[in-house]
């Protein structure tokens, strides 16, 4: 049996405003055609389908063609599992009519745990791979909160709150293992799939991915996932990887750069094929759809390099950072005037100078655009002359109420 891991599209994301609806469609087309070019049998998406718990109507659409496409080709079984930027209730809703696609969606914890093991089949309807099929979890489905505990109570909470998780899950996928051993005399493979940060994960600066606790807690080790996992397809890093040096616990990474720091970064999908319980694993490059570069550098540099991609017939799209001493007040104007008449786009112009500027002293013409919310926040404790030894707790608690906006159920009843 071939599966294919991906993860982390975040469809419906935009970079400086720019819509990449494009880029998403072709994306998903190559991913057809590299299913059916390598007879896959089963599809897994480990989380963040979605960028946002809203998708725009293009998004879905975009989805749902995706997996009608799918089930029309080799591909007999697609699991898709929540990620911490999707709705749980919104992947959910459809999750029955998909079923009839062998289409299944686990888009938050579920009452039953042996809900979140799916058994795939074979055309003789004789099982061939057990899946564990874990999605983001959740603060509030894996600890109780308790007045006055630390932030050491908490990560230590959180921690095993995910090992007892994924433990019980995966004693069910167990039992079922021995049984189809017992009875059928088959050696049914385990995958397990998740959407969570592990010990050492690599990230990008500005690549949108968050702490999925608050405070930097919760990222796992390794040593804390049953033995029984034959392939772990996790998601929620951009960047593909492997887990603490094993071969058969990886991140997919996303398959297009979500930002400028990932401009350079060879993007993958994952190709798992199982000898008995035995994974072999091989990876396919998944091609730029559309190019974006940040260009760093002195006035002159900035336009060298603008000639050069000129020159080249480049469409990319620009992130230009102007970091040059001297203050040219109509830098925008020069820049966009350099790539007149050509296919290529500035989305973003930043002037370290000002940006330095800003960040020394607040000065009246300082506007939130210059600001993230957290940046607001500590405005508001320097305003206020909070001491230091008050300002931890304060931003802890702070933080908690931005998780807790970020993960609202918009959509739900």
């Amino acid at each position: 049996m071939k599966i294919l891991h991906t993860s982390d599209w975040h469809l419906g994301r935009s970079l400086y405003g720019r819509k990449r609806y494009d880029e998403f469609t072709a994306f998903l087309d190559w991913l057809i055609d590299t299913i059916k070019i390598n007879n896959i049998d089963a599809l897994l998406v480990a989380g963040d389908v979605f960028d946002t718990t809203t998708p725009s109507n293009r998004s879905q659409e975009l989805y749902y063609n995706f997996l009608y496409k799918v089930s029309l080709s080799c591909c007999r079984h697609v699991v898709v599992i929540g990620g911490n930027h999707d709705s749980p209730s919104f992947l959910d809703a459809p999750k029955e009519l998909l079923k009839a696609l062998n289409v299944y969606v686990i888009g938050e914890i579920t009452e039953d745990k042996e809900d979140e093991v799916i058994v795939l089949c074979d055309k003789q309807n004789c099982p061939e791979l057990i899946v564990c099929a874990v999605p983001y979890l959740r603060d509030k489905d894996i600890r109780n909160v308790e007045l006055g505990e630390s932030i050491e109570d908490k990560n230590i909470k959180l921690i095993q709150g995910l090992k007892n998780h994924y433990t019980e899950v995966c004693s069910i996928a167990e039992q079922k293992k021995i049984e189809f051993k017992q009875n059928l005399n088959l050696d049914i493979p385990i995958i397990a799939m998740g959407h969570l940060f592990t010990s050492g994960g690599k990230t990008i600066d500005g690549d949108g991915v968050r702490e999925l606790y608050v405070g930097n807690l919760a990222h796992i080790g390794k040593e804390l996932f049953p033995t029984i996992i034959n392939y772990f397809a996790l998601g929620h890093l951009h960047v593909p990887q492997s887990v603490g040096n094993t071969d058969h616990i990886r991140y997919s990474g996303s398959p297009l750069p979500m930002c400028y720091g990932e401009a350079n970064q060879i993007k993958k999908v994952i190709v798992v094929e199982f000898n008995e319980t035995k994974p072999l694993i091989s990876e396919i490059e998944i091609p730029s759809f559309q190019r974006i570069e940040k260009i760093v550098g002195s006035l002159d540099e900035i336009y060298s390099r603008i000639e050069y991609l000129k020159n080249s017939s480049s469409s990319a799209w620009l992130e230009i950072e102007y970091t040059a001493p001297e203050f040219i007040g109509n830098i925008r104007e020069l820049l966009h005037n350099a790539v007149d008449g050509s296919s290529i786009e500035i989305l973003s112009i930043k002037n370290r100078r000002i940006i330095d500027r800003i960040i020394r002293r607040s000065n009246e013409s300082e506007t939130l655009d210059d600001l993230d919310v957290n940046d607001v926040f500590d405005r508001c404790l320097d305003t206020f002359d909070v001491p230091s030894e008050e300002r931890i707790e304060l931003i802890n608690s702070y933080n908690e109420i931005i998780k807790s906006i970020h993960e609202k159920e918009s959509n739900a009843e």
